[in-house]
């Protein structure tokens, strides 16, 4: 089942999308929104589970699907929490900042509470008031939750998981050392994600989901040209369930909570940092991480940050080469 929003007030109005990403139906007559139906999952999915049928059998009224119309799926969501599943990236940011990796990075996830009161669509222009704030893409999976009790295990918390997206975690580098200087956490340097056109529950990805995570390539183009070609499952450290588990270590989750992944990030074969895709890399997810693996190799991070009018493009295709989740596709603007 594929599950979208398109704009009305301020949570949306829930459609189901075909599986093609080419038509939908209204199921507002069953839920109105999609927290609506995040709130009472056990009682509406059944009900939309046919609506999604009988749309792929054309046996009900339908209407020509639009990725560029869609709100995200969630426009405001009760949490947003973004993860650190690839610590390959942590690693290379930190050392971007000249910050050493503690060893309990790798088996102690880290996690951050984002701003989930305005959640972005897809097409929606990517705000950069000022290029020298360093604005930076970061691609990753996303899940949201039902309710999840405190001190779940990982195995409990991977039930939990309803539907499954993608996410660009905005990141505003150059704001990001002196906030952190300050010893709490994110806030100015973390401006609105956006989220893909479409999420999706578990169950429509077949294989592609196993154990918590997205057994798929994630493309990332930088202004029509191949930024980064991931293996979503290869390189991540933590899959959902353990993310999910962290979070509802010391409370209780609530039904509607996006969990992001951390941009997702891929080494080599032989373990050193990814090269870029012109070089047979996977390349990366974020700008960041190409700057740092320049630095490495050059002593120069040459690659610049985003500029006014560059076009940031993020999907995961199926093995067919259909696209999943529709997607992101954005335009820098200054305002």
């Amino acid at each position: 089942m594929k599950l979208a929003s398109l704009p009305q007030g301020r949570d949306g109005r829930l459609i189901v999308v075909s599986n093609d990403l080419a038509w939908y139906t209204d199921a507002d007559h069953i839920v109105p929104t999609m927290q609506g139906l995040l709130d009472e999952w056990e009682r509406h999915a059944p009900h939309l589970e046919a609506l999604a049928i009988e749309l792929e059998h054309e046996a009900i009224p339908r209407k020509r699907f639009h990725e560029r119309e869609a709100a995200a799926p969630l426009p405001r969501a009760h949490q947003w929490a973004d993860g650190s599943a690839y610590v390959n990236h942590v690693e290379l940011v930190r050392k971007a900042r000249g910050a050493e990796l503690p060893e309990s990075f790798w088996t102690d996830p880290l996690m951050y509470q984002g701003a989930s009161d305005d959640l972005r669509g897809a097409r929606d222009p990517l705000v950069l008031p000022d290029e020298a704030w360093g604005g930076d893409f970061e691609a990753e999976v996303v899940v949201v939750t039902g309710d999840v009790a405190q001190g779940v295990s990982a195995e409990e918390a991977r039930a939990a998981v309803r539907l499954v997206g993608l996410v660009n975690d905005v990141s505003l580098r150059n704001l990001i050392p002196a906030e952190l200087a300050k010893g709490f956490g994110f806030v100015q340097s973390k401006p609105a994600s956006h989220f893909s056109p479409v999420f999706v529950t578990p169950e429509t990805l077949g294989d592609a989901w196993q154990g918590g995570k997205l057994h798929l390539s994630v493309s990332v183009d930088l202004n029509d040209q191949p930024f980064g070609r991931l293996a979503a499952a290869e390189d991540c450290t933590f899959d959902f369930g353990v993310l999910i588990a962290h979070l509802a270590k010391t409370r209780n989750i609530g039904a509607g909570s996006i969990v992001g992944s951390g941009t997702v990030s891929n080494r080599d074969a032989d373990g050193s940092p990814g090269r870029p895709v012109a070089q047979g890399g996977h390349g990366y997810a974020c700008i960041a991480e190409q700057r740092m693996v320049e630095q490495i190799a050059t002593g120069v991070a040459a690659t610049p940050f985003l500029r006014h009018g560059d076009k940031v493009r993020i999907e995961v295709r199926d093995k067919a080469g259909h696209s999943i989740f529709g997607a992101i596709e954005q335009v820098v603007v200054p305002s």
